[in-house]
């Protein structure tokens, strides 16, 4: 059986790193992702992203070199160093700067745990197992299309669970199924300002924008199937101005999380941001209420 299914290895192999590569390569987002590793600490900050492009490329060519036929030893254990240089990495950040973003396979901030540990186990173990390959993967999909193709769609599965950066691709759509059918929330509950705040770095508005803010949580209120959410940030120039977040209160929905930075003095709306065109709009017209505490 190891005949057939290690030459499926280095396909997964390659496809996970290219995945990775891209961000670190291609991404609008990679900057403030580098910024956000534990890179930054390691090298500073102004050589954060050169290393981070340089990971990347890395990743890009060992993907290269393990997606094209024919299948050899030193490809699979390239793949096996590397994946013990990531683990070194993350226990580095784990201990010097453990509110660091592992920023591997997504902008997502997401803090690095035993999730992280055991994807790089995992792909540790696939590139071992793929040393003794023989044929290559391109074969094994001919001669076995079904088999091959349930084993690797199995371990992609495995690699995405163990991927918080990946949660909201396909975990946060089941808790929301199971919010729609179980509707948990009954009349009057009051939902913890954790679980607001959950949802909001959960959301593609928080990945974009986060490196923005300079201060924990200020101000909270809610209004109507909204809840609000205000931070001090530093917009173009170095402006400080407060980010207001509009997260849904009622429904787990990240992708609905609406942004706008607002200069208080003036009460302007200097940017806005936003990922759900079908969402309710809540008011930005109204200026950031100055008796509004934290209590909300």
């Amino acid at each position: 059986m190891i005949s057939w299914i290690a030459p499926l290895q280095p396909l997964l192999l390659g496809a996970v790193l290219l995945w990775s590569a891209r961000l670190k390569l291609l991404s609008r987002h990679a900057p403030a992702a580098a910024r956000r590793s534990a890179l930054a600490q390691l090298l500073g900050e102004q050589r954060a992203l050169p290393a981070y492009r340089l990971v990347g490329g890395v990743e890009a060519v060992l993907a290269g070199f393990l997606l094209a036929p024919p299948a050899l030893p030193a490809e699979a254990a390239a793949a096996a160093l590397l994946s013990l240089g990531f683990a070194g990495y993350l226990a580095y950040a784990r201990l010097a700067a453990p509110s660091s973003s592992c920023g591997c396979l997504s902008a997502t901030r997401s803090p690095i745990g035993w999730r992280s540990f055991a994807r790089t186990g995992a792909l540790l173990a696939a590139s071992l197992l793929a040393l003794p390959a023989t044929t290559s993967w391109t074969a094994v999909l001919a001669d076995r299309p079904l088999p091959a193709a349930a084993v690797l769609l199995a371990g992609a599965a495995v690699l995405a669970a163990l991927s918080p950066e990946l949660d909201r691709h396909w975990l946060d759509q089941l808790r929301q199924l199971k919010v729609r059918l179980t509707k948990p929330l009954p009349t009057g509950f009051d939902v913890p300002l954790d679980s607001t705040v959950e949802q909001l770095r959960r959301s593609p508005v928080y990945a974009e924008t986060a490196a923005l803010l300079t201060s924990d949580l200020r101000e909270h209120w809610d209004d109507d199937d909204w809840r609000i959410l205000v931070y001090s940030a530093r917009h173009a120039g170095g402006t400080e101005v407060s980010a207001v977040y509009a997260v849904p209160r009622l429904r787990y929905q990240p992708a609905a999380v609406r942004l706008a930075l607002v200069d208080e003095p003036t009460g302007q709306v200097l940017l806005t941001r936003q990922s759900a065109p079908d969402a309710p709009l809540p008011d930005w017209t109204v200026p950031v209420p100055a008796a509004a505490g934290a209590g909300g």
